[in-house]
Formats: structure tokens, sequence, C-alpha cells
């Protein structure tokens, strides 16, 4: 385990690095159409233009509830597998979670970063940096070496993740959240512009809400999104309930679980069986992938579903 680590870590630092400027053949074409292009992108990773042909902006809360991780994970799983570009800004939340479920279905990501190329910022998001480079991905940013972020710097950032893009998706927003700068900027560029619809009485749900009224697009599948693109679109397999060969409890509890996330002492009220064989039955149903838990609540888990 020791070996592999250091392994990795002396790939890492010999990790291709360099510039593109904007009169290098190799600078992405659609990035080049916005007004405020930046003149050099520095990178890390393999710059391979066919990484730029179809990209998909991902960008939402830094404050992501448990349903945003969810969605968030189902729709760029499936919009990855189609073979979409996942381009977010490698923050914690949304970002850091559209990173991540681009790497695990085996896609391809860029990460933009509001700040030098040399600095990992989140710093506790050191492994996901170095994931997204050991898979064919690209970290890049209009700043050099260890240049630090700053309050002005993230707008910049955000105009390059909605300038790569055909479209941006924004999963959770608060009423003034800095995904709205990137949804502008995406409106602005004549891009195409979909929301992930929340509850309505959620603070995260406020900054989808202005979207929405302001004519955003509605996604409900992924293949809302994939439509915009000239690729194959993908539907995620799912396993059906009754190949899951679940007892009757145990579908029980999946179907309530499937109207709303609920503790343990309500699962056992609606499925009337005893709090201590309803934990027995949660704690399967998580081994099995069927099921989440997070702060004491139960959840399915859409993507195997």
């Amino acid at each position: 385990m020791w070996f592999r680590i250091c392994l990795n870590r002396l790939k890492i630092s010999k990790m291709k690095h360099g510039v593109v400027t904007i009169e290098n053949s190799k600078y992405p074409k659609l990035l080049k159409e916005i007004p405020s292009y930046p003149k050099r992108i520095y990178y890390k990773g393999s710059w391979d233009t066919s990484i730029f042909e179809n990209c998909l902006a991902v960008v939402g809360s830094r404050k992501m509830t448990t349903y945003g991780k969810q969605i968030t994970t189902k729709l760029v799983s499936e919009i990855s597998n189609a073979g979409i570009t996942i381009v977010s800004g490698f923050m914690y939340g949304i970002d850091a979670t559209a990173h991540k479920a681009a790497l695990n279905v085996g896609g391809k990501t860029i990460a933009v970063m509001p700040c030098g190329i040399d600095m990992v910022h989140p710093q506790h998001q050191k492994s996901l940096y170095n994931e997204i480079l050991e898979n064919k991905g690209l970290v890049i940013s209009e700043f050099e070496g260890s240049f630090p972020p700053a309050v002005w710097t993230y707008p910049k950032r955000n105009r390059i993740v909605a300038g790569l893009s055909k479209a941006t998706m924004v999963v959770e927003a608060g009423e003034k959240s800095g995904s709205l700068i990137t949804a502008g900027l995406a409106k602005n560029y004549k891009r195409r512009l979909f929301v992930v619809p929340g509850p309505l009485t959620g603070l995260n749900s406020q900054g989808i809400l202005q979207l929405i009224k302001n004519g955003a697009d509605i996604v409900t599948s992924s293949k809302d999104v994939l439509a915009s693109y000239d690729t194959i679109q993908f539907e995620f397999p799912k396993v059906s309930s009754r190949l899951l060969r679940l007892n009757s409890v145990e579908q029980a509890v999946l179907e309530e679980l499937q109207h709303e996330p609920m503790g343990i002492d309500e699962i056992s009220r609606f499925v009337k069986t005893s709090v201590a064989k309803v934990g027995t039955i949660l704690s399967f149903m998580r081994l099995k992938g069927i099921l989440l838990e997070e702060k004491g609540k139960y959840y399915v888990n859409s993507t195997r579903v």
C-alpha cells in the first residue's frame, strides 16, 4: 500500500502540465466565443482537444442536501456515461460530487480552479485533485503557479466553466448562490441552461426557482440534458425490486422510502414491524446498496433502484 501511494505521488509529480494560449490551435473553440475569454490557460493532465467537444457545466450549492448529492450522482453518472465531459469548479458540495460521479463511471471531467494551477483549493480535496489527473482528466486555470484564490477570482473562474460548456446544469442554489453567476453567464453566452427542481420550501431551491421563472429548462431526467448533445442517449441501468429479491417487509420499507426519507421509528410505524427488526432490515438493505443513510434518515439509492 505504501509503495502504491508513493508511486501514485511520483506519477502526479511527473504529470504533464503547460499553458495553451489563445493563438494555439488547441485552445478550446467554444471558450474562444465568449467576450471575455482568457488569453492563456494553464493546465495539468492530458490536454486532448476531444475532451472539450461535448462539455456540460454542473454547478450548485456548497451546502448540498442529501437529495442534492443523490440527484447529482444519478444525473451526472448517466450523462457522463453517454460521453459528455463534466466541467465544474472543484469546490466542495455539488462541484466535488459532480467530479466524483463522472470519475466513478470512467467518464471525463475538467476542474476549473479559482487559483493557481499548482494549488489544491480546497486543500482537503487533494485526493480528488489527484484522481482527476490519474484518470485522463484536466485541472485548468487562468492563474499560474500558486496564485491564491480571492473574492474576485471565483466569478472569473465561473465564466470559464460556463464558456467551455454547451450547457449548464444547476443543482441546488440558494437565493444568493454563486452558482447563479455561472447560470447568468451561460445565458449571456446563449448556451442552454438546465435546473434540477427541489422542494419549494428548501433554502437551496430559492435560486433554482428564480432561474425557472426566468426561463431555465427543468430537468426531469438525464435525457432532457442529453437531447442537447450529438451523442447517443444512455439510460443508467437499474435493478428492479423484483430482481432484488426482497421479502414482503423489505418491499414495504422500500415503497415507503420511495415516497420520502424517514427515520427508523417512522419506518417501523408504517410497516408495522418492531424497531429492532426494522433496524436489521435497514442494515441489510444498506449493505446491498439499496438504501443510503444520513443524519438518522434513510433514502432510496436512486442510482440502484
